[in-house]
């Protein structure tokens, strides 16, 4: 027994000498609960206050009533509202610069306030909602609101606009007029009363909701208004034919996380060779720090260029992943990022004390990366601040450009600034790596 104690104590001397790696064991899971948390409540269960969702809105009828419902939806903080034309608005959603696009038709403002009393057949302008595939949960509080907004306004227009006054005096005028026979005036000033108890309780509906007075109203009443529009929702990708395969995202984001894992383990290999002092025996070749150096970010390029490859053949092969866009910028991704992983593996090593603490401290360093990329949660749902932070981030320029280059279907010119931005971190990576680097432990 005193044996079995002996070697439980040592386990425990061992673990927690190294004093930066446990700091790290403990700090890492802190953080990114704290993370999670903040955008999904907060403490006191509370939901947090995301970024508004930026869409567009194309105005086609050019009509009062469409101007009203461009200012509310405008006015809405859940959204971020551009007034664009269709073709543009499109482009953005496209791109995945907007969420969704809003395309109120010509002859929306004269068409809607009849079609409230249509009934259920009945003929309806139809709004065109355009939406990115990627994030479709944004699109159930798109239609939400545009349903909303849009019911208010014809309602009120129909109800509460210059026909609400023309009824009342239509009304005085049958009431005042003796010519009409007594029981036609009746028929018609209770007609008159019944449209303006349908006013009252139309004014009333959205503060009260769906009450249980309402709800009884409605069940005695064979009365009701029909939606003023119907909407028809496309999925804003490659081509029109083509549905969204979220496998792509997937593979996108997945990818980008588990090759900087590998990064992680070279660049804890690399530590490990120092401590072997296999670096020394190399530096005692006629060679430079920076050619030793950089054959390592060569092959760890190649490793992790090849993996890449491989994972996105399962993809096509087996899950129906397509490069709906260029294959020149594809690669370039790629190629790109492969090389930003090398370059972050040897910056690893080159700051790194020790294989333990290092590891923590990178694995923590790559999934705060990865998080921020927008691999786990879309990037939408940030605060504005954190989506601002994000572009400042390899892993989101990553995933976007690979996104761009699958499902979403842009050309060559959409790899260049995500290939750029990545280029730029490997350079710098790699500088300070192999101004960093020390050969001894």
């Amino acid at each position: 027994m005193n044996a079995f104690l002996a070697l439980v104590r040592k386990d425990l001397y061992l673990h927690f000498s190294n004093r930066r790696a446990v700091l790290m064991s403990i700090i890492a899971p802190i953080l990114i609960a704290a993370f999670f948390g903040s955008l999904f409540g907060g403490k006191g269960g509370g939901s947090s206050k995301a970024s508004p969702v930026p869409i567009a809105i194309s105005d086609l009828d050019h009509s009062p009533l469409t101007a009203k419902i461009s200012a509310a939806l405008q006015a809405d903080t859940s959204l971020a509202v551009q007034s664009l034309d269709a073709d543009a608005a499109l482009a953005q959603v496209k791109a995945g610069k907007l969420r969704a696009a809003i395309v109120l038709p010509a002859g929306f403002g004269e068409q809607a306030g009849r079609a409230l009393f249509a009934g259920p057949e009945g003929k309806r302008p139809e709004i065109t909602l355009h939406y990115d595939p990627s994030q479709a949960m944004v699109l159930p509080m798109v239609r939400g609101l545009l349903a909303q907004h849009v019911m208010q306004l014809v309602s009120a227009d129909t109800f509460s606009g210059q026909g609400a006054p023309v009824m009342k005096d239509m009304r005085a005028q049958v009431a005042d007029n003796t010519a009409l026979p007594a029981e036609q005036r009746q028929e018609l000033t209770a007609m008159f009363d019944s449209i303006a108890r349908v006013q009252e309780r139309s004014a009333r509906a959205p503060q009260a909701g769906a009450s249980a007075a309402s709800a009884a109203d409605t069940g005695r009443s064979s009365f009701t208004m029909s939606p003023p529009f119907s909407t028809r929702e496309l999925e804003a990708s490659a081509k029109a034919d083509v549905p969204y395969n979220s496998y792509a995202h997937s593979f996108a984001g997945m990818g980008v996380q588990f090759i900087l894992m590998m990064a992680v383990d070279i660049g804890v290999a690399l530590l490990l060779m120092r401590r072997q002092g296999l670096w020394q025996r190399l530096r005692a070749a006629p060679l430079s720090k920076a050619r030793l150096l950089g054959s390592r970010i060569a092959s760890c390029t190649l490793i992790s260029l090849i993996i890449f490859v491989l994972i996105y053949a399962v993809a096509i092969a087996a899950f129906g992943v397509r490069v709906q866009g260029s294959w020149l910028g594809f690669a370039a991704v790629l190629l790109a990022f492969s090389l930003l992983t090398a370059s972050f593996g040897l910056l690893i090593a080159a700051l790194g004390k020790s294989p333990e603490a290092t590891r923590g401290l990178a694995i923590l360093a790559t999934l705060l990366m990865v998080m921020l990329g927008g691999a786990w949660v879309p990037s939408f749902v940030f605060p504005e601040w954190l989506q601002t932070a994000s572009l400042f981030i390899p892993t989101r320029w990553a995933v976007d450009g690979l996104d761009a280059m699958t499902w979403r279907g842009l050309p060559f010119s959409e790899a260049l600034a995500p290939v750029g931005v990545m280029l730029g971190f490997a350079l710098a990576f790699g500088a300070l790596a192999i101004a960093r680097f020390s050969w001894e432990e």
